[in-house]
């Protein structure tokens, strides 16, 4: 059972080799192999030492797969992508989420590194900001058969740099929604005419983001109480001038959520695994202010409990149902979970690279190690002895399976692999013709 496991995980690597040389993609599975198998905190050297590589390879040439390799990283998404696409059902449209997340770390000398608020420790009244790289990643949505929650994989990744390590390094500065814009570009041109629906929060939901977006995007955001919103321009006798591109001033949802004439409505909505009622108001308008002249199917949403009193939610496209709006963007927080399935058990942030291409590089391999065990485990491994979880008596509530489980699949069938041909031995250590520095010479070089 073991056996074939590893069969198919090593399989499904092939998925990824045309975007790697022979000895980058070889360099890759062992990499891949050690990062998955460890449980500690994640590093390149600390993954030869869970294969057994080191002391048979120089670690030299895995920190130069990340920093000189010549492998792209938004090649090796898209290769992921179409194995992902594979799993979508025929006429479905592609669900996919924007957002950003921190992974801290310090370091003089790191590539990108900066000050960024961490949202995770932030509250209302306080902001705490935490030194680090800052990623801006696109996920897709996929339902998995072992779990009964759509799982988030990553496919695309760019690192945003703060204003002043930009002027620091003489470069242009981008914003986190120019970056993210770049992101659904090359998903464009990976999707052609299928129907996308992206789910991404208020702080994506702007005209950078939506001007000249393709007609077969369609979004689904929150959007601010006090947002300014006007009806489709009246369609009669032309007057003289441009036309307009605007029509008269509706009311902004904190008004209409006040309005005691128009009464709420209520409907049931699968959200974040429960089923729920909720009461609402809808108006289509335009928020020409972000999203220009389209018409938006609006949402005010009354909230129960906590704190804000109502949520205002929208789509592009004004025939959808308010069921499927509200659907749509709960399940934005599945990339949420998977930020920390990958911080807290594949080590996102531990990676100590410096150089500008291996930062820019081991972030998103490690997100792409998530996406291919996840893919792999939901063909066929999670029915199979494997996957078991461990025994819990105290836990007897639980149902499905959670990336926990998958990783402890991988590792179960990574275990007996060796990763290098048997014959390979400490010949590669020694390299020749390199003669001992004398005692008026400076000391022997270090490896990095």
């Amino acid at each position: 059972m073991v056996h074939e496991a590893l069969r198919t995980l090593i399989d499904a690597l092939e998925v990824v080799r045309p975007a790697f040389t022979r000895p980058g993609f070889a360099n890759m599975v062992v990499v891949f192999a050690g990062w998955a198998l460890t449980s500690g905190p994640h590093a390149v050297t600390q993954a030869l030492v869970t294969t057994g590589v080191a002391g048979r390879r120089h670690h030299e040439a895995f920190h130069r797969f990340f920093s000189r390799g010549t492998w792209d990283p938004d090649e090796v998404g898209r290769l992921l992508f179409g194995w992902i696409s594979r799993h979508v059902r025929s006429g479905a449209a592609i669900r996919v989420v924007l957002d950003d997340t921190l992974a801290t770390k310090k370091g003089p000398h790191v590539f990108g590194i900066g000050s960024h608020l961490d949202a995770v420790r932030s509250t209302r009244r306080q902001k705490i900001f935490a030194f680090g790289h800052c990623w801006v990643v696109l996920a897709v949505l996929l339902p998995v058969p072992f779990s009964s929650r759509v799982f988030a994989l990553p496919v695309l990744f760019r690192l945003y740099r703060t204003v002043k390590s930009c002027e620091r390094a003489g470069q242009p500065h981008r914003k986190k929604t120019q970056l993210a814009r770049d992101l659904l570009d090359v998903l464009a041109t990976w999707v052609g005419d299928q129907r996308v629906e992206l789910a991404a929060d208020s702080a994506y939901c702007n005209d950078t983001i939506t001007r000249g977006l393709p007609a077969n995007f369609v979004l689904f955001g929150a959007m601010r109480p006090d947002a300014v919103l006007t009806a489709l321009p009246c369609v009669g006798r032309r007057k003289p001038g441009r036309p307009s591109r605007r029509g008269r001033p509706v009311a902004k949802p904190e008004l209409i959520a006040k309005d005691g004439r128009r009464p709420w409505l209520s409907c049931e909505a699968r959200l974040y695994g429960v089923r729920r009622v909720v009461r609402y108001k809808t108006v289509d308008a335009q928020w020409y202010r972000a999203c220009g002249v389209g018409l938006l199917r609006i949402v005010v949403v009354k909230v129960e409990d906590g704190a804000i009193a109502t949520r205002v939610f929208f789509s592009t496209d004004a025939t959808i149902a308010v069921p499927q709006i509200l659907e749509t963007y709960a399940g934005r927080w599945a990339i949420e979970v998977c930020f920390r399935d990958l911080k807290q058990l594949l080590g996102f942030g531990d990676s100590s690279a410096r150089k500008r291409a291996a930062v820019e590089r081991t972030a998103p391999f490690v997100g792409f190690v998530y996406t291919t065990l996840v893919l792999w485990f939901s063909e066929g491994v999670h029915r199979t002895r494997i996957a078991a979880p461990p025994l819990r008596p105290w836990y007897r509530h639980k149902q499905g399976l959670c990336f926990a489980d998958v990783l402890r699949a991988a590792q179960r069938a990574l275990t007996p692999l060796d990763v290098l041909d048997p014959r390979r031995s400490l010949a590669n250590l020694r390299k020749p013709g390199r003669r001992r520095a004398g005692p008026n010479e400076s000391g022997l070089r270090r490896a990095a």
